[in-house]
């Protein structure tokens, strides 16, 4: 038997249209970079990005092709956000944050056509234009100054756009682009389809995920560069909820300001962001009214339990996920189930430092439950997960299929464990990665650029607990017999090559490192041996 329902596509274009028609009084508001507020409707955000739309295709695109960002969170990037896939492109946002030689790497791998930049971010776009290929560039003049010549206006190509024309869009088609950040070799490109976006979309603003509504008040901390800003841009437009948009300003003391004026419900970031905020409350904590109960997503590396029990204190809830690029990003999140929160506050605490329970219509295991039955609490592994929003390839990189388990499931390079509860908890990495702040950084990569210095022997970069940014990096090195360097000169040497905050934090000089039987470096002794430099 055959069902009689309607084959009805999930596409972003029924959001944004549903947005335009339901929604059209909610507010979007933006710091721009000189501090003031610019505010704009739901029904102007349909109009603009309608025009949008409509001069995307007069100047040629066709559908599947890359439309690049590199913009700060503001009203222009949700603009595009739905602007390059309602109107048959990929919205591919490029991560500021990052080399320039990686960034223009990334924007030839991915063949990016167009390039939508911030004027404030031209002087970064300069870095890497040599290495590009963008047919047009698109400024967006925040800062009211003219924009240069050789570029393309936004604002006029939006006065001067011809009637939008959405085309038949398929809900498998492809609608966003990320890149992972190159921890493990170069950046790898995944491809979200407008049908995995729109469900992830769902399913985070449900009650028990993130219980986003139109009657909240949203700010997105988390960069619209990094992951879509886990999803939330989509959501948020999906339910109607009030936006306001950060743009450059991401210290505590401007967020406040802005949560506090805007009557901010919900806010989501990494917990550096959430650490510096708690900073800023134990000092002034008169300074802000804030609205009671504010909720507080935190990802992109553990939230420490005694952060979580402080802002509790000040009324800020913080709800803790876990996810990664190739999961959309949004794999768990830490609500309370029923038989939970009936247990002591301690074991509430413990659950909600954990990484939560996983979404509908996600799945998790670890390596050592394959085939067997999973919550027992005991399996400690590799954790793997499958879902309709967690990719099934990287894009033009089929070399990397050994990511992917033979009966469906990413690996995720992570080592968890499940508790009885249905929660997971990442334990240790794979990889010797470090995180920080929310962002990877590979040791092998720091490592292999320190052993090119002319006076090293050998050395090993490891992840140091810091109480900023949750790690940093710190280089052990050798030095050739007879040889002389610095501290300083070696992260001078590093400069020219990576992002300022993958430079290592410190330089240690040993006789020897450590090493196993087979020659490989024993990286926990050297963990064990520095992990009070920070804190001490």
């Amino acid at each position: 038997m055959h069902s009689t329902m309607m084959n009805f596509p999930l596409t972003l274009t029924h959001l944004l249209r549903r947005a335009g028609q339901l929604f059209a009084a909610s507010e979007i508001v933006t710091r721009l970079p000189d501090k003031s507020l610019h505010r704009q409707t739901y029904r102007e955000f349909h109009r603009r990005t309608c025009a949008l739309g409509g001069a995307m295709q007069k100047l040629g695109l066709q559908k599947g092709e890359r439309v690049a960002t590199l913009m700060w969170n503001h009203y222009a990037h949700l603009e595009t956000y739905f602007a390059a896939p309602c109107a048959g492109g990929v919205l591919h946002t490029l991560n500021l944050r990052l080399h320039p030689d990686d960034i223009a790497y990334i924007a030839n791998h991915a063949q990016d056509r167009f390039l939508i930049v911030d004027d404030v971010l031209l002087p970064l776009y300069e870095k890497f234009r040599s290495q590009t290929h963008f047919e047009r560039v698109i400024v967006v003049p925040l800062t009211g100054q003219p924009v240069p010549a050789g570029f393309d206006d936004y604002e006029k190509l939006l006065s001067d756009a011809p009637a939008f024309a959405p085309p038949q869009l398929d809900e498998n088609d492809a609608a966003g682009m990320c890149y992972t950040s190159g921890t493990t070799g170069k950046p790898k490109g995944v491809v979200y389809s407008h049908r995995s976006s729109v469900l992830h979309s769902m399913v985070t603003a449900t009650t028990d995920c993130l219980a986003l509504s139109n009657r909240d008040t949203l700010c997105p901390v988390v960069p619209m560069f990094h992951v879509n800003a886990w999803g939330l841009p989509y959501s948020a437009v999906m339910v109607g909820a009030k936006l306001v948009f950060p743009g450059p300003h991401l210290d505590a003391a401007n967020l406040l300001d802005l949560y506090a004026s805007e009557q901010v419900t919900m806010s989501a970031g990494v917990p550096t962001i959430w650490m510096g905020i708690l900073q800023a409350l134990e000092k002034e904590a008169s300074r802000w009214q804030l609205q009671p109960g504010l909720r507080m997503v935190c990802g992109g590396a553990a939230a420490p339990e005694s952060m979580i029990r402080a802002l509790d204190k000040f009324g800020m809830r913080v709800i803790h996920g876990w996810g990664m690029t190739e999961t959309s990003p949004l794999g768990t999140v830490g609500f309370i189930k029923r038989d939970v929160a009936s247990s002591t506050p301690d074991d509430e605490y413990a659950v909600r430092s954990r990484q939560g329970m996983p979404l509908p219509f996600v799945e998790l295991r670890t390596m050592a439950e394959a085939g067997e039955a999973p919550w027992d609490g005991k399996s400690m592994g590799e954790l793997q997960i499958r879902g309709p929003w967690v990719a099934a390839g990287y894009h033009e990189l089929p070399s990397e299929k050994d990511k992917w388990t033979d009966d469906g499931w990413f690996r995720t390079g992570d080592i968890a464990i499940m508790d009885a509860h249905g929660y997971m908890k990442i334990t240790d990495r794979v990889k010797d990665l470090v995180k920080s702040g929310g962002e990877w950084i590979s040791s092998v990569d720091l490592e292999n650029a320190l052993m090119a210095h002319p006076a090293v022997q050998e050395a090993a970069v490891i992840a140091v607990p810091h109480p900023k940014w949750d790690e940093r990096p710190v280089a052990v090195v050798v030095l050739k017999s007879g040889a002389s360097a610095t501290a300083d000169e070696l992260t001078a040497h590093l400069a020219p090559m990576f992002a300022k905050f993958w430079l290592p934090d410190a330089v240690k000089f040993v006789e020897a490192i450590p090493k196993t039987s087979t020659g490989k470096m024993l990286k926990a002794t050297l963990r064990e041996q520095y992990q009070n430099l920070f804190t001490t």
